[in-house]
Parts: C-alpha cells; sequence; structure tokens
C-alpha cells in the first residue's frame, strides 16, 4: 500500500530496502547463544566477528540522506 500527498503517490517499501552488512555474523552469534543456552563464553569467537562488522561499519564515512518524508514537509510548506 502506498499514501497519497496531495495527488503524489509514494511507494514506502521502495524505500524500505537498505543493506545489512553485519546480518550473518549477528545470525551466527546469535544461533551460537540459543545452541550454548546464552553462555556468552561458548560464542567468544561469534562476537568478536560481529563487533569487528560493526566497527568497520561505522568507520565509513556515509552521506547523509534526505528522506521521501523530509521533501515532501518542505515542499508542503511553499504551498
Amino acid at each position: 500500500m502506498g499514501r497519497k500527498a496531495g495527488v503524489l503517490y509514494i511507494n514506502p517499501k521502495k524505500f524500505a530496502k537498505r543493506s545489512k552488512p553485519c546480518m550473518k555474523e549477528m545470525l551466527s552469534f546469535l544461533n551460537c547463544l540459543a545452541i550454548n543456552q546464552n553462555s556468552d563464553d561458548k560464542c567468544a569467537r561469534q562476537k568478536e566477528l560481529l563487533t569487528s562488522c560493526m566497527d568497520a561499519q561505522s568507520g565509513k564515512n556515509k552521506k547523509p540522506f534526505s528522506t521521501i518524508n523530509y521533501h515532501l514537509q518542505r515542499l508542503s510548506r511553499g504551498k
């Protein structure tokens, strides 16, 4: 389902797709915790891989993007 802003039709599902770079590491860590009854000591390797992936992602300079809602609000203020 989309939303209408005046006569403009917006499909929010199109904008919701983002890459999930550390999903594989997070799933392996959560599976390890589930197998080992939440024992963090036995999942040290998976935890290390997850933290290194997260640290690598935070180091990247991401260009801030303007959302579609921001632009719609900006355009509606001009009317």
